[in-house]
């Protein structure tokens, strides 16, 4: 880290933005959002992760239909990120976990890392290159979501494969009764 104060934010105010780049991948992904998705990555970047080898828009279309196909809702969580910066260049590892619903009311739970290659260009870091390295995958029992019987559980929003989920709503409001069980 660099001994200059101001040289200091302004590697904290790098990381912070590669951070919110690797979030609009996986917000991107579970959401169905393919705008976010692709503006995680610049558009010569090159992505390889499982079998997929190629461009950032080819990778949202291939991804898409196989998680819309296989289940009901994913979660690509962000775990550790370290952020290795070089001026107008980064590399990054994130821990990933990957977690599905899967049509069959079975959970598929995967771990590992995205390993990335940033660059900042026209003043806006973005994934240059990414490679996917997938430590471990397995399967667990489900069960039903908690609460879904209660009859205004669903007023504030439920999730949404799309830019129809609640977290997209402006302002976000609370629409339910008091309840104090």
């Amino acid at each position: 880290m660099a001994e200059n104060p101001l040289d200091r934010l302004q590697e904290l105010l790098d990381k912070q933005d590669i951070h919110e780049c690797l979030m609009r991948f996986s917000r991107g992904m579970d959401r169905f959002d393919r705008a976010l998705f692709l503006s995680a990555f610049h558009p010569d970047a090159t992505i390889a992760a499982g079998p997929f080898v190629g461009s950032p828009a080819d990778c949202y279309d291939w991804a898409v239909p196989m998680h819309e196909a296989g289940q009901f809702a994913t979660q690509h969580s962000l775990l550790n990120v370290s952020i290795d910066l070089d001026g107008d260049n980064a590399h990054s590892e994130t821990y990933y976990l990957f977690v599905g619903r899967n049509r069959d009311n079975s959970n598929w739970l995967a771990g590992g890392r995205y390993v990335d290659r940033l660059a900042r260009r026209d003043g806006a870091w973005r994934i240059a290159v990414r490679t996917n390295v997938i430590e471990w995958s397995g399967t667990a029992p489900s069960m039903e979501i908690p609460f879904a019987d209660i009859a205004d559980i669903a007023i504030n929003g439920v999730a949404a494969r799309s830019p129809e989920d609640i977290s997209y709503r402006r302002p976000l409001e609370n629409l339910r009764n008091k309840c104090i069980p």
